[in-house]
This record gives C-alpha cells, structure tokens and sequence, in this order.
C-alpha cells in the first residue's frame, strides 16, 4: 500500500514538473540547435548541455519529488463546496454563447486588452533597441491583469452555473488562461508589422521563447481563475443544504 501511495506521488510530482521543465527544455533544445545549425555564437556546447542535464537530474528532480510528497502529506483532504452524489445531473442544452469556445474569446481578450499597450514597449525592449524604466506601471498593470483574470472567471463561472453546467473547473482555467493565446498573437502580429527581424535564428528564437512566454501566462492566469472560481463557488454554496 505504501509503495503505490509513494508511486503516485512521484507521478504527479513528475506532472507538476514536466508541465514547466518539458515545453522550456524542448523549445530551448529547437533555438539552440538552430543556432548550432547557422554557427551562431550563442549555441552552447555540448558539455555545458550535459552539466545542466546533470544538475536537474541530481538536485532538481530529486527536490521537486520530495516537496511533493512533503506538500501531499500536509495537506488536508479537498473539501468540495458543496455535497454531491454519485450519479451526474443531466446538463440542459446550452445556448452558443455560453460555449467554451466564446468564453476563451472573453476571458482572454478581456485581460490581453489590460496589457496590450505595455506589451509594445516589452517587445520593443527585449527584441528591440529600446530602454524600458517604467517599472512601477508594470508591476501596476500586472495587478491589474490578475485582478481582471480572477473577477472575468468569477463572472463566466456565474453564467455558466445559472445555466445549470456544473462542470466549471477545466472551464474556469481554459477561460482566463486563453490570454497567452493571445499574447502570442499579438508576437505574430508584432513580428510581422512592428520588428526588422528576418531569418531562421531570429525568427526560431522570437516564435520559440514568444510562445514559451504564452504558455507561461497561461498556467499563471489558469491557476488563479481556477481558485478564484473555486472561493467564489463556496461563498455562494457556503448556507446551501442538500438532502
């Protein structure tokens, strides 16, 4: 019984771990093999690559395992909001615009639009020549961001439940965290009609890390609409009484 207990920890741990380690190391593997491939300066050795490999291996793996079965053995069991039964309610029809599809299109869009402006001068500063030193108004714009990212997925969770669609947990993170879709978009757009880059390096490089930048604010906008949704639904369910 143990032995099993201890496998699934280490295999969810191993999820946890590959959900950030895995996209990072293939996009980086792709960038810097074609640096290799065009002679580029920037592609590190061979040696370097496996010291890396090595120090994962040996320390952060090993660290990311153990915190997980730490973290598992802390943590209380899941307290659902509300009670609920083993056979699943049917769901009604629902009308198209309370689709998973058109609640993407507004969750992302709605925080995107928050950050649009900054985005430009971000791109401008990493890709481009420019200096950027208004770093207070981006650490106020990213408050900015997650509050909108956490009150859109309260309220698309509210309009799917009035519909009777119990299923808000992988809705409620697909919602919000469709703005790295388009935040990677916008890289589309920004490469094409705002930079000078050309040529297979830049522009592996650009796609490579703008899509690892997507990804990122997608598990980050994911997670906190998914347990501002999660609180929204126990306030809400807090005096309800089901037989």
């Amino acid at each position: 019984m143990s032995i099993t207990v201890i496998g699934c920890h280490c295999s969810r741990s191993l999820l946890s771990l590959s959900l950030g380690s895995a996209p990072f190391f293939l996009t980086w593997s792709v960038v810097n093999s074609v640096h290799w491939a065009n002679g580029s300066t920037q592609a590190l050795p061979a040696t370097t690559i496996l010291l890396l490999l090595t120090v994962w291996l040996l320390v952060g793996f090993p660290l990311t395992v153990i915190g997980g079965i730490f973290g598992k053995n802390r943590a209380g069991p899941f307290d659902a909001p509300c009670r609920t039964k083993n056979i699943a309610r049917e769901i009604p029809p629902q009308p198209w615009y309370k689709s998973t599809l058109v609640h993407m299109t507004i969750g992302g869009f709605l925080p995107f639009s928050a950050i649009s402006v900054e985005l430009y001068y971000i791109f401008a500063t990493v890709w481009g020549r420019e200096q950027y030193t208004l770093y207070g108004i981006l650490f106020f714009v990213f408050a900015i961001l997650l509050s909108v990212g956490a009150c859109i997925s309260i309220a698309l969770t509210y309009f799917q439940l009035s519909g009777e669609d119990y299923r808000w947990w992988w809705r409620s993170v697909l919602s919000t965290g469709s703005t790295g879709v388009f935040i990677f978009l916008y890289s589309v757009f920004y490469y094409s009609r705002r930079s000078n880059m050309s040529g297979a390096v830049q522009t592996v490089e650009f796609f490579g890390y703008s899509l690892l930048t997507g990804y990122v604010f997608f598990l980050m906008l994911g997670t906190i609409s998914f347990f501002a949704s999660l609180k929204f639904i126990r306030y809400i369910y807090v005096n309800l009484k089901m037989d």
